[in-house]
């Protein structure tokens, strides 16, 4: 499939700012399954954006406005396009007790993707989760999609009443939150459990044009947020809880980290403006066929 996608993310201070910087994580990346035919950054005011890749290989643009200005505009604009993804490998059909022994072996530049963070704690509330979902003899693509399905139906997506610093076990006692909140659930519980697993930002497409009355994908307001899973054979599966769906053809990935902190979309700081009003607009439109 080809999409146009675009992310418009504009500050507008009460005061002028005198000066702000920034790193943006918004391009979607060239993939084994997606790639990237043109793409467009412009910045207002007009400055030179410098690029950098980041621990976890993600490409990071940052640039500094060092003059004051009323305003700060972002907008990014790619052709993208994806393919299909094949579904996992028979590896996703070795039991959960073998998945886990084998991801205790896994390499050392995977270790962070087992570890708690401030966002995804460990603990005895998503082992207690986790217990509905693995069981030692239990095909392992089983448990993922059980807890992927669980997650959709036992929690609303509800935006506004949660943000990123929400504790996870908020969002667990009100069953409600946004799909990062959910992807960082997930991991809590697949972390806990032993797996692999990592936080993928990224966009969605809404509704698939082809269908009439289709029944639309949540999350494509803003940036998207799923979960990876290592599998033993050095893939990574690619799970949506916020639909319960595989990640497919309709998702375009931007960035991977341990959490939404190391992907955030726009990280930056600014002086000299007392309040700002920030606006995002995101769309992703299909074009064509691949």
């Amino acid at each position: 499939m080809r999409f146009l996608i675009s992310h418009e993310t504009i500050y507008a201070y009460a005061n002028p700012a005198s000066e702000s910087v920034g790193e943006l994580r918004i391009c979607p990346v060239d993939t084994k399954f997606q790639k990237i035919q043109n793409r467009k950054l412009i910045l207002e005011p007009d400055i030179p954006v410098e690029s950098y890749q980041d621990y976890f290989g993600n490409t990071v643009e940052c640039f500094a406005v060092p003059f004051r200005h009323k305003q700060l505009r972002v907008r990014m604009e790619a052709e993208v396009t994806t393919i299909p993804r094949p579904a996992p490998a028979s590896i996703a059909e070795i039991p959960f007790g073998q998945a886990r022994r084998l991801s205790r072996n896994a390499r050392i530049s995977l270790y962070l993707y087992r570890l708690p963070t401030p966002a995804v704690p460990l603990g005895v509330a998503p082992a207690e989760l986790g217990k509905r979902f693995f069981r030692e003899s239990k095909p392992l693509r089983d448990c993922l999609l059980d807890l992927n399905s669980w997650i959709y139906n036992e929690f609303e997506y509800c935006p506004g009443v949660t943000d990123v610093s929400t504790p996870l076990e908020t969002i667990i006692q009100d069953s409600r939150g946004v799909c990062q909140d959910f992807a960082h659930l997930m991991l809590s519980i697949l972390r806990t459990n032993g797996l692999v697993a990592r936080y993928v930002s990224g966009y969605i497409e809404p509704t698939d044009p082809t269908i009439q009355d289709g029944a639309e994908l949540i999350g494509a307001a803003a940036s998207h947020a799923w979960v990876e899973v290592h599998l033993a054979d050095g893939t990574w599966w690619g799970l949506d809880p916020t639909n319960n769906q595989s990640v497919g053809e309709r998702h375009v990935k931007i960035s991977v980290g341990r959490d939404y902190h190391d992907v955030a979309p726009l990280r930056g700081s600014y002086k000299g403006a007392t309040s700002q009003k920030l606006q995002v607009i995101v769309s992703m439109q299909r074009t064509g066929r691949s």
